[in-house]
């Protein structure tokens, strides 16, 4: 169910929002936990080269050259609605 929203995770597990947006929470702040961070999340050198998805896109680079990567490096695709574009 990944990229959809609140609304969409509840119709499809038949769950209140409130529900949904709870566990949510739930998740994201074990993710951000000392026990997961630490021992899961590791950032790149300052000095690792840039991945070639980012230097070979013009869209990309060089807007994302200093950006961290992801929990393993890769880069996310992402793309918000034209409405939620200028949030």
């Amino acid at each position: 169910v990944t990229g959809l929203s609140i609304r969409h995770v509840g119709e499809r597990f038949q769950r209140s929002n409130g529900t949904i947006s709870k566990y949510f929470k739930k998740i994201l702040f074990a993710f951000l936990s000392r026990d997961i961070y630490s021992k899961y999340v590791r950032l790149l050198c300052s000095d690792a080269p840039i991945h070639p998805t980012i230097c070979d896109n013009p869209k990309f680079f060089p807007f994302f050259a200093d950006a961290v990567g992801a929990i393993d490096g890769t880069h996310i695709a992402c793309a918000p609605s034209s409405e939620e574009r200028d949030a």
